[in-house]
Parts: structure tokens; C-alpha cells; sequence
């Protein structure tokens, strides 16, 4: 009779090291990948999940209202591909932007939608939650908009101190939307634009952010009227923003983002 050999040891090790490369799966999107291939990705290493946060608020007359939307997918999708085991989850769209009764803030402008600050941190802890339970063990949110920063901030810090013994983390990564604030602003300042120009919402930096992400984000005809209107909702001047300089702030909010990402891993 003859007895079956054990597989050699050399072909066992290669079996489990082909089994433990991340394999990637066909989108790095949640939402266009079936359930059990999400669950194969966690399997094979992909236990990143991006949480891009949007928004949805006026812009000015020549930039569309989903501007954050669109522009937290593109970068987010890009942060995701860079980091190779991260996949991302749907934008989230609907975030405080003011009061109601009287309205403040982008609430005074047609268009916006808000919700209570409340409201938005349990969606952001409802999210966190589900991803926790399928197997991600690093929930990272990146807001494109400064307004819920520290909301974004304070369900992270709750969450993983209550997910301590579990190692599963969730982060608030502040350098996605503190670049355009500082570094972005700075390379700017250096190609002689001002400050009355780069503005804080909807002027140069804002607009050639979109232009760079999406140029169907911005009416290149309305950047004239965008710039004389007192009540636009306007603060800078983009008639001189361009896709180019938006590149820039771009390829830095990237790389400063993925740079976290890793460095909050870590510890």
C-alpha cells in the first residue's frame, strides 16, 4: 500500500504566501463591488475604508452645488489607488451647513441642504459601525469642507477608545482639508496671487481645485459676475483660477493625506 506524502514544505509556504497578497478587487468603490467581493477583499488585506465627506452648498453663481461631492469621490478614489489596500465608501452629501430658523450660514443661499450637527455625527457612527462589523479594522473620514472638522474628530476619538480592545481605529485625517489651508495657500502666494484672491470659499483656490478635479464643476462664463457680486456667497476672486494651479493643490492634498493615513496606522 502505498502512503500518501505530505506536501512539501517549500510548496506549503508558497500556498500561503500567494493566499495572503491582497488581491485587488475590481473597483476600489464600495458600492460597485458585489458583497461577497467585498468580503474577499477584507480577506486578502484590503481593511482600509475611506469615508469621503462632502457636502451640499452653494458655491457661488459660476460652481455647481455638488462640488464638495464630486471633488471628496475624485480625491478620495485617488488617496484609496496610492495607499493599495484601502477601498472607498459613497460620499457622504448631506452635512450641517447652518441653522434654519432664521437660516445662516450657505442655508441662506437656494440649494443647500443641512442637516442638525447631531444628525451627522450619528450617520457618520452608523457608517463606522457597519464597517467595523465586516472586517475593516482602519475607518478613515476626509472632509472636503471645514465646517464639521471637529464632528469628524470627536466620533473618531469616541469610537476607537471604545474599540480599544479590538484594535479597530477610526480616523479623522485633518491634513486633507488643512493643506488647502496652508500649503495649497502658500504655493499660491508664491506664483504672486493675493490673498483677496485666493479667498476662503469660491474664489481662485476653491474654484481651481474643482477646475483641476472636474472642469464641468465650474462656469468659466460666471467667474466675471462671480467676482463683482457683494452677496454671492463669493470670498476671493476667481477669474484668474485655472485647472493648473489646481493641480497643485491636488497632488498636495494627496500626498499629505496618504502620508497621514499611513503615519496613523502606525501608531
Amino acid at each position: 500500500m502505498r502512503i500518501a506524502r505530505p506536501p512539501s514544505l517549500l510548496l506549503l509556504l508558497a500556498f500561503l504566501a500567494c493566499s495572503a497578497l491582497a488581491q485587488p478587487p475590481g473597483s476600489v468603490w464600495l458600492a460597485e463591488l458585489t458583497s461577497p467581493e467585498v468580503r474577499d477583499a477584507v480577506r486578502s488585506g484590503y481593511t482600509t475604508i475611506i469615508v469621503p465627506i462632502g457636502g451640499t452648498e452653494q458655491n457661488g453663481p459660476h460652481m455647481v452645488l455638488g462640488k464638495h461631492n464630486v471633488r471628496a469621490g475624485v480625491l478620495a478614489e485617488r488617496i484609496a489607488l496610492k495607499l493599495g489596500d484601502a477601498l472607498v465608501a459613497p460620499v457622504i452629501a448631506y452635512v450641517p451647513e447652518g441653522s434654519f430658523d432664521p437660516p445662516t450660514a450657505h442655508l441662506r443661499y437656494p440649494g443647500t441642504i443641512g442637516i442638525a450637527p447631531d444628525a451627522f455625527r450619528k450617520l457618520l457612527e452608523g457608517a463606522a459601525r457597519s464597517f467595523r462589523l465586516h472586517g475593516f479594522r482602519d475607518i478613515v473620514f476626509v472632509g472636503d469642507h471645514g465646517g464639521y472638522q471637529s464632528d469628524e474628530r470627536a466620533v473618531a476619538e469616541r469610537l476607537t477608545q471604545q474599540w480599544r480592545a479590538s484594535g479597530v481605529r477610526v480616523h479623522a485625517i485633518g491634513e486633507y482639508y488643512r493643506v488647502t489651508e496652508t500649503e495649497f495657500v502658500a504655493a499660491l502666494k508664491q506664483r504672486g496671487y493675493s490673498d483677496d484672491e485666493i479667498g476662503t470659499h469660491a474664489g481662485l483656490a476653491d474654484t481651481s481645485l474643482a477646475l483641476a478635479v472636474d472642469p464641468r464643476l465650474v462656469h468659466l462664463d460666471r467667474l466675471a459676475a462671480a467676482a463683482a457680486s457683494k452677496d454671492s456667497g463669493v470670498h476671493g476672486d476667481p477669474r484668474r483660477a485655472s485647472a493648473d494651479i489646481g493641480r497643485i493643490g491636488v497632488d498636495l492634498i494627496v500626498d499629505r493625506t496618504v502620508a497621514a493615513i499611513r503615519a496613523a496606522q502606525r501608531r
